[in-house]
């Protein structure tokens, strides 16, 4: 099994206007960004050429990205579970920049 090209855990994902989960996971892997919730089941997955990811305008922090995926949008907040303050920031700049690195559309 080959290592996925980012994953990120215990993200906050949220579709306007409710939360899916606190617990889930973001991953890209084999040209497909998958969110996932907390067991391991699949919320919405798309190819990256398909995906679009950016800063969202409104957030007042760095560790937010919002990802539009089979025309549905997606608020990610990464980190919220860490120790360190900055590793939310640094997740979601890793995440962005793997989405640009997979052929994903910046927005």
């Amino acid at each position: 099994m080959t290592e996925p090209d980012f994953s990120a855990t215990g993200v906050r994902i949220e579709r306007w206007p409710r939360s899916l989960t606190t617990a889930g996971e973001v991953r890209i892997e084999g040209g497909r960004l998958a969110l996932l919730t907390s067991y391991g089941r699949e919320i919405d997955s798309a190819p990256v050429r398909a995906v679009r990811a950016g800063r969202p305008w409104f957030a007042a922090s760095r560790d937010a990205a919002v990802a539009t995926l089979n025309g549905a949008r997606y608020r990610l907040t990464m980190g919220e579970r860490a120790v360190r303050p900055e590793s939310g920031a640094t997740l979601a700049g890793r995440f962005l920049e793997a989405v640009r690195r997979a052929g994903g559309r910046r927005g």
